[in-house]
């Protein structure tokens, strides 16, 4: 089972973002490779608390893990957070760690080249996409295959280092002030932080050195999505010049409203509309589920507004708590017109005792299903 986020960074749930930052700059540091060469579990640390740190510095992410736990990121490299390398945690937070480790952001001159003198790596640009799931694929999960134009290294190019930062991906720049003489640092405008220029390049490549291919990509998502949520696939973005890793791919969850059932969280809801004469002596009826049709008793003189509750019908938790239920809301319809017949036979039960409303103590009443709903 993987730690707890906070617990790794050895913070409480109502840390600010503030106390985040802090309790993360102080476990990257002290478990930086640069300050413990080949220990494995200090590198396993500093990747695991880069991890947390990514999740719980976003407010959108650290919600959601909030209320889902891990399985919130699972499937296809997670939700956000989960599979970081070192190229990710320098290119995403190598300005936590300040100059403690000298040169370019705090770098890490074994993984990647980031620090003292090491050659930088670019990462490329995200792409976005959206999927559409049917309401059985929310429900038990599913491994769809999309096809996506992404940018890649064309075969055949070749690179030199800049010449303008001598591959560091960086200029420096000193300025005289009152205080005295100040340093700052500044993407290199030439290779654009890359530290290589292109050399070479076949004739379908472009100015980059970069052309366009359509791929397909397997994306598994896991059961219990719900609308809105972000899949991140790493490595399935646009390729990045040079030695740089790819962006990654963003996949956001889109869900088809489904013609009778309706989603809340882990159940879904049914509307069965019965006449009053199936009402009084009761029948069998056949509804939707998600996995097709399933036939239900409803008791002779069952009252509109009776709730029946399939248990495990619904759909399979996200955090891995089992099934929600399926719940089927009864309601008696009443004909709006009559024949002479009909109307005789209902004039003639006005009055009759048997005809007359009583409801019984454990009739509850639409406020306190509504409570009972939402408790």
């Amino acid at each position: 089972m993987k730690e707890d986020y906070y617990d790794i960074l050895g913070i409480t749930k109502n840390a600010s973002a503030a106390e985040i930052k802090k309790a993360y700059r102080k476990k990257a540091l002290k478990y930086h490779p640069d300050k413990n060469p080949g220990d494995a579990s200090a590198e396993d640390m500093f990747k695991k608390s880069a991890e947390a740190y990514e999740v719980l510095s976003n407010a959108d992410k650290k919600a959601r893990y909030d209320q889902f736990g891990h399985a919130a990121f699972q499937g296809g490299g997670g939700f956000g957070g989960g599979g970081m390398n070192m190229d990710d945690i320098f290119s995403q937070f190598g300005d936590i760690f300040g100059s403690a480790f000298g040169g370019g952001g705090g770098g890490f001159s074994g993984f990647g080249g980031f620090g003292g003198g090491g050659q930088p790596r670019v990462k490329g640009s995200n792409l976005r996409i959206r999927v559409k799931l049917s309401l059985k694929e929310v429900a038990n999960g599913v491994e769809k295959k999309v096809k996506v134009r992404r940018k890649v290294q064309a075969e055949g190019v070749t690179y030199t280092t800049c010449s303008t930062c001598n591959g560091r991906g960086q200029v420096t720049k000193i300025t005289n002030t009152i205080l005295g003489r100040m340093q700052t640092a500044a993407t290199c405008s030439t290779c654009g932080g890359s530290g290589q220029i292109l050399d070479k390049k076949p004739n379908d490549a472009d100015a980059q050195g970069m052309k366009m291919v359509e791929e397909t990509v397997s994306i598994k998502i896991p059961a219990g999505v719900e609308e809105g949520m972000q899949l991140k696939v790493p490595g399935k973005g646009n390729d990045a010049p040079g030695n740089g890793v790819p962006g990654d791919l963003l996949v956001a969850m889109e869900t088809e409203i489904h013609d009778t059932l309706k989603r809340e969280g882990d159940n879904l809801h049914y509307d069965l509309y019965v006449s009053i004469s199936d009402a009084v002596l009761g029948i069998s009826k056949e509804i939707d589920a998600v996995e097709g049709k399933v036939r239900i008793k409803l008791e002779p003189g069952i009252q509109s507004g009776k709730i029946l509750r399939l248990r495990g019908k619904g759909i399979s938790s996200i955090n891995g708590y089992g099934t929600g239920d399926l719940l089927v809301h009864v309601n008696v319809w009443t004909p709006k017109e009559l024949n002479k017949e009909q109307k005789e036979f209902f004039e003639r039960m006005q009055g009759d005792d048997n005809f007359e409303p009583k409801p019984e103590k454990s009739d509850k009443s639409f406020f306190e299903k509504v409570k009972d709903m939402f408790s």
